[in-house]
This record gives structure tokens, C-alpha cells and sequence, in this order.
């Protein structure tokens, strides 16, 4: 089962409105979605550029995984995301062939998708998720 393209690329950023400043300049445009994902306590910018999307991911909490992970690893790429049809066989083929998989089942994220992520030692060091 192939992916069928990338639906975004997600960017940590410690202040999103200074972010989102830095990319309506660079994009030419403002975010085409504002949203807060109080599950994984993350605000979002998202940037439709050609089908895809460029994701600024601020935290909303010291204890979020965004904020944490700006603490360990500064500003900079968090994830790329790929776009599948069907994420529990997609985890499933994943699976068996070695990935380690962070979710073995999705969980709901950011627009409501389902999503999951796949450990970074399993993509030379990039986080992956994947969304259905």
C-alpha cells in the first residue's frame, strides 16, 4: 500500500505569531487555518501551498510534546506527514515490516483526521506521521 502524497510538513516554532509573520511574508498569504488541538495541547498555523501544507506548531502548555520538544531541539522541522487511504492497514504494514510505529493505534488530530507517528529511528531521524 503506497502513500498517496505528503499533506504537510510540520515546522516547531516557539512564537507562532511571530512565525506566522516570517511565513505570510515568505508564502505570500496568511494561514488558511487557525487551530488549537487541546489533546495534544499544540496551537497551528496551516499554510495550503500546492495541495500541501506547511504546519507551524506552537505549544499552549509547559507540559505540551511541542514545548518539550523545543526545549530539546530548538526551533525547526518537527514532522513530515504522509497522506494514506487506510491508516490502520497502513500501521499494520508498517509493522510487520519493522517500523517501530509511537501509535500503533490512530488517535484524532489536528482538523479532525486520524493520525498516528512512527518513531524516528525507524526514518533516519525524522518523525513521521501518518493521516487518513
Amino acid at each position: 500500500m503506497k502513500t498517496n502524497k505528503i499533506d504537510h510538513i510540520a515546522i516547531a516554532v516557539k512564537n507562532l505569531d511571530e512565525s506566522i509573520k516570517v511565513f505570510n511574508e515568505l508564502t505570500g498569504k496568511v494561514p488558511d487555518k487557525l487551530e488549537v488541538v487541546e489533546e495534544q495541547k499544540a496551537n497551528i498555523a496551516l499554510y495550503d501551498i500546492g495541495g500541501s501544507h506547511i504546519e507551524l506548531l506552537g505549544g499552549t502548555a509547559d507540559d505540551s510534546p511541542i514545548t518539550k520538544y523545543l526545549e530539546k531541539k530548538g526551533e525547526g522541522l518537527h514532522h513530515i506527514c504522509f497522506k494514506v487511504e487506510n491508516i490502520e492497514a497502513k500501521l499494520e504494514e508498517l509493522e510487520q515490516k519493522g517500523f517501530r510505529l509511537i501509535d500503533k493505534t490512530p488517535r484524532i488530530g489536528a482538523m479532525g483526521k486520524k493520525i498516528a507517528f512512527l518513531h524516528p529511528a525507524s526514518a533516519n531521524g525524522v518523525l513521521i506521521e501518518l493521516c487518513e
